[in-house]
């Protein structure tokens, strides 16, 4: 009998504590409702949030009917946008107006692909690079660009250009070395009748030199020793930190880092957008390019060394082959843009 009073006790005690606890939640106003603020609304209170997370672990407080919902949808691609006088040559959505060579030394599939308003390349396969040619040819003319290498990864700028990319180059080749701007040749077979080998290097480092290594080896340093009879530029070379290797305004070999006084040293932006502007003219060409504003080198050659002695040609960007690039490494160029000349 005492057990089952006790019972009824507990069960009696328990059953009044939950009817004081449901008392205690229910709104005082006639019907459960709570009451209007002004102008009609439930008052914030009201507004229950659903979850409620610790504020210290950054995540948002949901509440119903308060949240804004999240609209996806695809963003415009950036405007290309080129210097005034300029007209664009890279439409920033496609790569209509250029194509890849199928008979490049470096490669015959790179991966050159139009993305946000860039042109992206990157080797393809790893080792196989190549170079993208513009479907029209120039002879006079000032280039502008944007670019964005990752480091590691060596390009350069093509002029007077035959379709298997034998031409006037600017180096694009911050590696241990190379340079930036330099005017080399790049696969230059069989120059004009009587060329020779030019005028004295650049006012601003940028001697011409044939292209570095074996011909036809293309994973081969662009740096080594200068031309015969270029011996001012391999001393220039050596003092500007070649540590006994004579690299011509380019980064010593074994080094990361330019470490002399070339003015593209000075004027590139590692891991960052740098500006190249490029001018030609002339039938023997007058050469110039600015990294930066920066004038990097301005070469009057003595004879036409192009291929065949022509005159003009498509221009194109290129994708190194061989070692002188990086795994998953890019290119990134945007806003091209060309001004013809007389």
């Amino acid at each position: 009998m005492r057990s089952s009073w006790r019972r009824s006790a507990m069960l009696g005690f328990l059953a009044i504590s939950a009817a004081i606890t449901l008392m205690a939640q229910t709104p005082a106003t006639p019907g459960g409702q709570a009451p209007a603020a002004p102008g009609g609304q439930p008052p914030a209170a009201a507004q229950r949030p659903v979850y409620q997370p610790d504020a210290l672990a950054g995540e948002k407080n949901f509440v119903v009917g308060v949240q804004i919902p999240f609209l996806w949808g695809p963003l415009d691609v950036p405007p290309v946008k080129v210097p005034e006088g300029f007209t664009p040559i890279f439409n920033g959505q496609n790569l209509m107006g250029w194509h890849a060579s199928r008979t490049n030394i470096h490669g015959t599939t790179p991966n050159f692909y139009a993305q946000d308003g860039l042109i992206l390349g990157t080797q393809s396969p790893f080792g196989g690079g190549g170079i993208l040619l513009t479907d029209k040819t120039y002879k006079n003319f000032e280039l502008y660009m944007e670019v964005r290498p990752d480091y590691g990864c060596d390009s350069g700028i093509f002029f007077r250009c035959t379709e298997a990319g034998h031409c006037y180059q600017i180096t694009m080749d911050y590696l241990p070395g190379g340079s930036m701007g330099s005017l080399i040749l790049e696969q230059i077979r069989s120059a004009a009748p009587g060329s020779g080998p030019g005028g004295a290097p650049g006012a601003a480092g940028g001697g011409i030199r044939g292209a570095a290594g074996a011909p036809g080896a293309p994973g081969a340093a662009r740096g080594g020793a200068a031309p015969a009879g270029n011996a001012a530029a391999a001393a220039a070379g050596r003092a500007g930190g070649g540590r006994g290797t004579p690299v011509v305004g380019g980064i010593p070999l074994g080094s990361t880092t330019p470490t002399g006084e070339a003015a593209w040293m000075k004027a590139w932006k590692r891991e960052a957008w740098n500006t190249v502007r490029l001018r030609v003219e002339g039938d023997i060409p007058h050469v110039q390019v600015w990294i930066n504003d920066q004038l990097i080198t301005d070469r009057q050659e003595t004879t036409n060394r192009a291929e065949g002695g022509i005159i003009d040609g498509p221009l194109a960007i290129q994708l190194h082959g061989g070692t002188r690039w990086v795994p998953g490494g890019f290119w990134r160029w945007r806003n091209i843009g060309i001004r013809e000349l007389p």
